[in-house]
């Protein structure tokens, strides 16, 4: 069995993992030149930076180029299913397939395979903008 993946809150990770990430962080934007300018700036050992450097990455990093699997649970309304899918048109990410259940007590749910390599906006301001639409009643990923 491979490897297993789990999307956790930031505020629920052991306080490590967050440092670990934001020393990948500086490094990646050249906010520090070195490793061990990144572990000093953020206060963890070099050690601790390598125990860890490949078991940490921000999910916004590991969507890059794959297939994100999207649930969405909408009012049987006119109108919410066009606003949902013209969010992801604009975002940029790529629809391969989309799914309807029948409404039923007046919701219908939806679930959308994108491609997301060609994203122009963070998946996490896509998501703002989905579940802030009206007739959007829950949204959530589902796999990636």
């Amino acid at each position: 069995m491979g490897k297993k993946y789990y999307i956790v809150s930031a505020d629920a990770l052991p306080e490590i993992f967050v440092k670990v990430a934001e020393a990948k962080r500086m490094l990646q934007v050249g906010e520090v030149r070195t490793v061990g300018e990144a572990a000093a700036a953020v206060g963890i050992s070099r050690s601790a930076f390598y125990k860890y450097k490949d078991a940490v990455q921000p999910f916004q990093d590991m969507k890059a180029g794959q297939i994100l699997t999207f649930y969405a649970l909408l009012k049987d309304m006119p109108g919410v299913l066009s606003h949902y899918l013209s969010i992801f048109a604009g975002s940029g990410a790529n629809i391969l397939t989309i799914n309807q259940s029948i409404p039923t007590n007046g919701c219908a749910g939806v679930t959308i395979s994108a491609e997301t390599s060609e994203m122009t906006e963070g998946l996490d301001e896509m998501i703002a903008r989905i579940s802030a639409v009206s007739g959007v009643l829950k949204f959530q990923i589902l796999a990636g």
